[in-house]
């Protein structure tokens, strides 16, 4: 999926350049993208079993959800998205001015008749998913309309193309892989030193805590499991997922199998239809998880939805992982 060797070379090489760090979060300041950094347009990926050139430097480019949107606005390319969609709430502080120049398509996944209407040149999306004939349209029709496609490459659900497991390397690897794509290296090269600064800085929770990690779900809980973007989060934060024995990025469980094995805290994700709050709610009126120690206690911990899945926000939501744990 990822040229490894040479992506990983540039990085290095800008670190060993003598790149200063500041101590502030991951998504403090946007890089500016550099017209001058592209690669060479001969040069392609195999994404999710798509083929896809690097260095086309798209010009009209639809963002699908917040992981996609976000990325294109760390590497300083709002000027080149004509819209985004499906967002999962609001983007950091740091992206808000740069934000504000991107309309919002629609709240939940565009039509693609309202994609067309747009006349994209690229459409970029954070699920494999959303590029079907009832969301925004399949790729090989977007194509064939000369529109490029791109999917976050650890949305991939094939099996030879899902990351098994996810880690901080493949996801510093598709930021550099979307800056091959977009024109915009330099500035890829420039987000993943400073972020893998700022990762290798965080000293891990060192209690030896479990945690379950709840993204959604009332009757049958919707979780984290052993492979996906909520493993790599924990294993970075220094806790250790009840469900890491579930090979897949997420799955679906029962409070039962929750309470057998009695995590010491629990993760709560919010999205914009399943808050924080009904989660508690919900949590603390269930006849089996109202027993449990994490619950009676509200060892709580809490993150948006948007940094649940593999982005820009990750390192900062390690970094809020160790800091609520230790504040427990």
């Amino acid at each position: 999926m990822f040229p490894r060797s040479r992506r990983a070379a540039s990085v290095a090489a800008l670190v060993i350049m003598g790149m200063t760090v500041v101590g502030c979060s991951s998504t403090e300041t946007p890089i500016t993208a550099s017209p001058t950094a592209s690669a060479s347009a001969a040069t392609t990926v195999d994404n999710c079993g798509t083929t896809v050139a690097e260095g086309t430097e798209p010009e009209r480019i639809l963002t699908i959800k917040s992981t996609t949107f976000e990325l294109l606005l760390a590497l300083g390319l709002e000027d080149r998205m004509i819209a985004t969609a499906y967002l999962d709430g609001d983007v950091p502080a740091a992206y808000a001015a740069a934000a504000s120049e991107v309309p919002v398509l629609s709240k939940g996944l565009p039509s693609h008749e309202a994609v067309l209407n747009l006349e994209p040149d690229f459409v970029f999306a954070g699920w494999e998913s959303n590029f079907s004939a009832d969301g925004v349209g399949e790729r090989a029709a977007l194509e064939q309309l000369g529109i490029g496609t791109y999917v976050a490459p650890s949305a991939c659900k094939a099996v030879e193309y899902m990351p098994n497991p996810l880690t901080f390397d493949v996801v510093f690897d598709s930021f550099l892989e979307a800056g091959d794509i977009f024109g915009a290296e330099q500035a890829a090269q420039t987000l993943v030193a400073r972020q893998r600064a700022q990762l290798d800085a965080i000293v891990p929770n060192g209690e030896g805590l479990t945690a379950l990690w709840y993204s959604s779900g009332r009757e049958q809980p919707y979780v984290g499991a052993g492979i996906g973007a909520p493993a790599m989060l924990m294993k970075a934060a220094g806790v250790a997922n009840i469900f890491a024995d579930v090979k897949d990025t997420w799955t679906s469980t029962s409070w039962e199998a929750v309470a057998e094995k009695n995590p010491d805290v629990i993760i709560l994700i919010a999205s914009p239809g399943n808050t924080i709050e009904d989660k508690i709610t919900l949590l603390k009126a269930d006849p089996v998880m109202s027993t449990l120690d994490a619950v009676i206690n509200e060892r709580f911990v809490t993150l948006d939805f948007a940094a649940a899945e593999a982005g820009v926000r990750n390192v900062d939501a390690v970094a809020s992982i160790v800091a609520q744990l230790d504040a427990l």
